[in-house]
């Protein structure tokens, strides 16, 4: 018993003893890599600082076509609504036809006119040759007559009377010819050489025509891209629709960008081609890949309606922002709307690499 407890009482000592050295190396392991750690991190933040830029003031952007009327005139029928994809081609909605009809059988009526005006014209200036050749006859008949007189009143065997009439006839042959040869000028000039429909009243009345055509084929508004259909508040039946007015909106499919609004000092080393990464506040956990494909060619106050005047003495610097296009070059897998709200971030060290081009994009769902 006495040994058994010399012996836990030696092993006590032992560990007495040992305990001291495993707390020392515990202490040298915490004084050297604390410090160690923390210079890691700020050498991490200094190689790191500035190149990254960041900014919130981005949001998606999509192309959007407004579809006027080109007619003025009355809807009468709607093919879609709100939020709706449609195909370019697609009818929008139709405008009464009714008064485009009249007017299209008005100008053929006209065009047939202007057809019959130019046969008479052509048929008055074929005649206008036969009175010129009338009128040349006559005019020589009538100068052989005087000649005849003049001989027969040197002579003595006419009268002054006789002599008098036959030169009166030699004047009224060459008034006849003069004039038949004026209205030889006159059919002329309003014929063109050339076939019947080449005439500048057919052309006229063609033109017309086709106007009245176009008009008609107006009153169907198609789609002209892909994409969904939005703001159809004014696509009512009955409703006046207004030529050149917006009636509606189309945003186009497939094709989905972001615009982030950088800070003019953080352009330094920003160049097309580089890395982006863009986060939407709509989905906070997806994250998607993209690069700079183009930088603005000036700032937002430069290109807004009232752009700001600097030359007055009560002039303050504000930091301008330019605006930098993003193309997206993952698929994000989530609808991308028009207008999201995102957080883009650029890495501006890493070389500008050649434009890539943007894969599909899911189709937008407004």
């Amino acid at each position: 018993m006495k040994e058994g407890a010399i012996k836990a009482a030696d092993a006590e000592t032992i560990e007495t003893d040992e305990a001291p050295p495993k707390k020392g190396r515990m202490r040298l392991v915490l004084l050297f890599s604390v410090p160690l750690l923390m210079l890691a991190v700020g050498a991490y933040f200094y190689l790191t600082s500035g190149r990254y830029v960041s900014t919130d003031n981005a949001y998606v952007q999509q192309d959007k076509v407004s579809v006027p009327a080109e007619i003025t005139g009355r809807i009468v029928a709607v093919g879609v609504k709100e939020n709706q994809p449609v195909k370019a081609g697609q009818l929008l909605f139709r405008i009464d036809p009714a008064p485009f009809r009249i007017a299209l059988e008005q100008a053929e009526a006209n065009l047939a006119a202007a057809r019959v005006s130019v046969t008479k014209l052509q048929a008055e200036n074929a005649g206008t040759g036969i009175d010129i050749q009338a009128g040349q006859d006559n005019l020589a008949i009538s100068q052989r007559d005087l000649a005849r007189q003049d001989e027969l009143l040197r002579r003595g065997f006419t009268t002054r009377v006789n002599h008098d009439a036959a030169l009166h006839s030699v004047q009224e042959a060459k008034q006849r010819l003069a004039n038949a040869r004026n209205q030889a000028q006159v059919t002329a000039a309003q014929l063109r050489q050339g076939p019947a429909d080449a005439q500048p009243a057919i052309e006229a009345a063609l033109a017309a025509r086709d106007k009245a055509l176009l008009d008609l084929k107006r009153t169907e508004v198609r789609a002209p891209i892909d994409g969904y259909v939005s703001q159809t508040e004014r696509l009512q039946l009955g409703n006046m629709a207004v030529q050149g007015l917006g009636m509606v909106t189309v945003v186009r499919s497939g094709n989905t960008w972001v615009e982030a609004n950088f800070k003019e000092t953080d352009l330094r080393n920003m160049a097309p081609g580089q890395p982006a990464e863009v986060k939407l506040d709509a989905y906070p956990s997806l994250k998607i890949r993209g690069h700079v494909a183009s930088i603005g060619r000036g700032t937002g106050s430069e290109f807004s309606v009232l752009p700001a005047q600097n030359a007055t003495g009560n002039w303050v610097k504000v930091t301008q922002r330019v605006p930098v296009r993003i193309a997206i070059d993952s698929n994000p897998g989530r609808p991308l709307l028009a207008g999201l709200s995102a957080k883009v971030t650029v890495d501006t060290q890493e070389a500008a690499a050649a434009p890539r081009p943007a894969p599909q994009q899911p189709a937008a769902v407004r």
